[in-house]
């Protein structure tokens, strides 16, 4: 019995712990331009949206092209998770 609910505390903890970790990664789009942001099906790709400043994203992933900016791909919270909209530069993202 004992061990059962050592096993469900850790197990708790862990879930909190996870759900501390998303809330730290919440990011917004700060495009200092004062328009929408492209959204890119790559780094330097075709243009798939536009995305409104203010607008809460999350950082899926991070890279660099060949020119050295960096670019990241962004997912927006949906009722169940995430879902990924794209690439767009990093540097217009602000997190919190």
């Amino acid at each position: 019995m004992k061990t059962t609910i050592c096993f469900l505390f850790l197990v708790a903890v862990m879930a909190f712990a996870g759900v501390q970790n998303a809330q730290a990664q919440r990011c917004k789009i700060t495009d200092p331009t004062g328009t929408p942001l492209n959204v890119r099906s790559s780094p330097n790709g075709r243009i798939l949206r536009k995305i409104a400043n203010g607008a809460v994203v999350f950082i899926e992933d991070t890279t660099y092209d060949s020119k050295n900016r960096a670019w990241a791909k962004i997912s927006i919270p949906v009722r169940n998770g995430r879902r990924i909209l794209g690439w767009v530069f990093r540097e217009f993202i602000s997190c919190y």
